[in-house]
This record gives C-alpha cells, structure tokens and sequence, in this order.
C-alpha cells in the first residue's frame, strides 16, 4: 500500500515538475494566435501575427544572423572543446594543465556579464592598436565560441571518461596509428556525445542576449536582442511569434538528432554483435 502511495506522489510531482517547466512555453504558443493586440485578453484565433512577421524586415535579420552565428559557434565550439577534452583526458600531468583546465571551465561558472566587459575593453583596445575588429558578426561569433567552448568540453570529456580504454590500445596493438585509432575507434564511440554538445552551444548562442549585447555592432543586431529591446517598450504578439517559431525549429533539430544518434547507436551495436560473433 506504501508503496502504491509513493508510486502515485511521485507521478504527481513528476507532472507538477514538467507543468512549471512547460506550461510557459504552452502558453507563449497558444497566445501567438490571438487575435487581439493586447497580450493579456484573448481575442480569439488568428493568423495575423505570422502574416506581420512575414512582412517585419527586422526580425526577419536578425533570425537569419542568430542562425549563422548559432551554427558556426556550435561547429567552432565542438572542435575545439572536442581538442581540449582529448588533451585533458590523455595528458594527465603537463605543464600548465591546471591552468589550462581553470581556463577551459571558468566561462561555466564567470557570469556572462564579466565576459562580455572583459571582451569588450579587450577588442576595443586591439582595434585602437591595429584598426581591427569591427564590432560585429566575427566578434559576436568570437564570445560565443569562448561560451560554447567550455560547454563542449565537459560534454566530450565526461563521454571520455567513460570510455573503456582498452578499445583504443586494441587498435593499437593490432597496427593503427594514433590517426587512425582516432577516426576509426574513439570519433565513432564520441559521436553521440559531439552531437550533443552542437545541439546545446546552438541552443545557447541562439538565446544569448548579453555577450551578444556586448559584443554587436551596427547592421549587427541578432534576434534575442531585437526581441528584448522590443519587450522593454512593451509586450507584443509578435515577440509570442518569433518564440513559437524559435521553439518549432529548436524542437525539429534535437528531434531529428536525437532519431539519428538512435539509429548510429543501434547500427554501431548490432555491428559490435556481429564481430563478437565472428570471433
């Protein structure tokens, strides 16, 4: 009886969790069908804030900008977390590791804000130096991939550490050179983790209001802020619009991910099987 009672708090809590985490988001959507202005009344169903966003030049930029930055900052991100996690996993003892590592993770824990100011003074003074960089797409894409760098070692590094070691010294022993124990036994065993790490420095340089905020220029305005600086002058459906939109594209791409590591990881098994089987 106690334990059919625990059984049932637990499903409760559960759905109260994800009623708090989601129910926002269910609610954005459903208001960026109203009808009405006004985002507290309901005016009925409508399409007519899509049909405004179709024609609103300036969000339309902006989301056209978030996604290049979003997808070259997640490529950037993975390759050169992907090259430090290796290096912290395989090199244990070199000199400088510790201050290497701290570097590597203190954007997980240093507030944005600090960032941003500290990129900032930092590019400004190398531009009165040299005459470049402009405030813009490269500079945005820079604190981004310093962001989603820090993020994407931890994902590869603890996928890593579990990795069973023996796998690459069998490679080894059986004649591959470390290039090719690389591509042909630890990227393979890693691949679901690197996508993982794409899909979360995508999401987070898509959203990122303050590094962007710091670091943009003129003709360089990103969707998040856009969305922010309209909000300050008041709620409107259409922000509703573009968060739907954002939340579809979003949802489609770790969906389809998700269907595509499932599968590699089933082939990659039934692959494994059927080695064991022949030897």
């Amino acid at each position: 009886m106690s334990f059919n009672a625990g059984r049932t708090t637990s499903r409760v809590w559960m759905a109260a969790v994800f009623l708090f985490l989601y129910l926002p988001i269910i609610t954005l959507i459903v208001l960026s069908f109203n009808a009405s202005p006004l985002v507290t009344s309901w005016g009925g169903w409508s399409l007519r804030w899509y049909v405004a966003l179709a024609q609103d030049a300036e969000i339309i930029s902006g989301f056209k900008l978030s996604l290049e930055i979003a997808f070259l900052t997640a490529c950037s991100s993975v390759i050169l977390g992907t090259l430090a996690a290796l290096s912290l996993h395989r090199f244990k003892r070199f000199p400088g590791r510790t201050l290497f590592a701290g570097m590597v993770n203190s954007p997980l824990v240093m507030p944005e804000v600090i960032i941003g100011l500290s990129l900032l003074l930092m590019l400004v003074s190398v531009q009165r130096a040299f005459g470049f960089p402009e405030r813009g797409f490269g500079t945005i894409w820079l604190g981004h991939t310093l962001l989603g760098m820090a993020y994407a070692t931890v994902v590869v590094l603890s996928r890593l550490q579990e990795m069973s070691p023996q796998l690459e010294e069998a490679a080894q022993d059986l004649g591959c050179r470390p290039l090719q124990v690389f591509f042909l036994v630890t990227l393979p065993l890693i691949s679901q983790a690197i996508g993982s790490a794409w899909l979360l420095t995508f999401t987070l340089s898509l959203d990122d209001v303050v590094l962007s905020a710091f670091l943009s220029g003129p003709g360089s305005t990103t969707m998040p802020i856009t969305i922010f600086s309209r909000a300050r002058l008041g709620l409107s459906p259409s922000v509703n619009t573009v968060a739907t939109l954002t939340v579809a594209v979003v949802s489609m791409g770790v969906l389809t991910a998700s269907v595509m590591m499932a599968r590699a990881e089933r082939r990659r098994a039934q692959e494994m099987a059927a080695a064991y089987r022949a030897s």
